[in-house]
């Protein structure tokens, strides 16, 4: 595996990657993550032929962080990603999106269903987050333009967080460090990001319809953690709405299955990559 900053119109954008060469393989990262959600996969992909490349979103990890709450949408995350994957000098690919990575997912297979060979949308949804409580996430963002993501992390060690199941509380025992993994992406990311995409949690276009009209060619795949509640009806949607899509329940996980139950994950996706290929 290795990293490099690649230009992508107004922004740097930093990627991990291994098997250049390979089949093109996307993996998007979620809101408040990193690359380094995926780059423990990356050498293994490689090994089944992939050039797997996971990049830090605008507004996280090392990449750029434009100081402006306008600088961040689902749109613009859209934009960025398609214009990578051309920096790549990849024509067509395969999509993995994770949480809000697969909201930026579901714009780019919208808006440009001829550049993907296959489409992997796990533990996300399609509009507002079902649950999510509007008077809380506008205290969180409070929180964050008075404080930073500083303050908000402490506030957080007191309360549950939104996402918490079983299985989450199980991998920080398991896991040491895992915590303090979590809290550094955190840090890493721009309140202006964490500003702007919390209100698109909360009130934005639903695109159900959208995926409804995907081309019946283009093989797609939901995932989601048994217990990811918020997102479990969400990918039965999707599923149901996507031309062809199959699903995946991974067992004994939450909203991060590739970190609560890598077994299962790793199967579930690599089954269908294998299909794919």
């Amino acid at each position: 595996m290795q990293q490099r900053t690649l230009a992508v119109g107004d922004v740097d954008l930093v990627v991990a990657e291994a098997g250049v060469g390979g089949r093109p393989l996307l993996l998007l990262h979620g809101f408040t993550g990193a690359k380094e959600d995926f780059t423990e996969w990356l050498d293994p992909l490689a090994a089944r032929g992939w050039h797997a490349v996971a990049p830090d979103h605008r507004g996280h990890g090392s990449s750029a962080q434009p100081a402006s709450d306008e600088a961040y949408s689902f749109a613009i995350l859209a934009d960025d990603t398609l214009a990578l994957a051309d920096a790549l000098g990849w024509e067509r690919f395969a999509l993995l999106g994770h949480s809000m990575g697969g909201m930026v997912a579901q714009l780019m297979a919208i808006e440009a269903p001829s550049r993907l060979t296959g489409l992997i949308l796990m533990d996300t949804g399609t509009g507002p987050v079902e649950g999510l409580d509007p008077d809380l996430a506008a205290a969180a963002v409070a929180i964050v333009r008075q404080r930073g993501m500083d303050g908000l992390i402490e506030i957080m060690k007191e309360h549950a967080a939104p996402l918490e199941t079983p299985a989450h509380r199980r991998l920080l025992a398991e896991r040491p460090g895992y915590e303090e993994f979590g809290e550094a992406k955190m840090r890493a990311t721009s309140p202006h990001l964490y500003a702007a995409m919390t209100g698109l949690f909360v009130a934005s276009a639903d695109r159900l319809d959208g995926l409804r009209h995907l081309p019946a060619g283009l093989p797609a795949l939901v995932m989601v953690g048994d217990q990811d509640r918020p997102f479990i009806a969400a990918s039965e949607r999707m599923t149901a709405a996507i031309p062809g899509a199959v699903m995946a329940v991974i067992g004994d996980a939450g909203h991060s299955p590739q970190f609560e139950n890598p077994d299962g994950w790793w199967t579930a996706l690599t089954e269908f990559l294998d299909r794919i290929a």
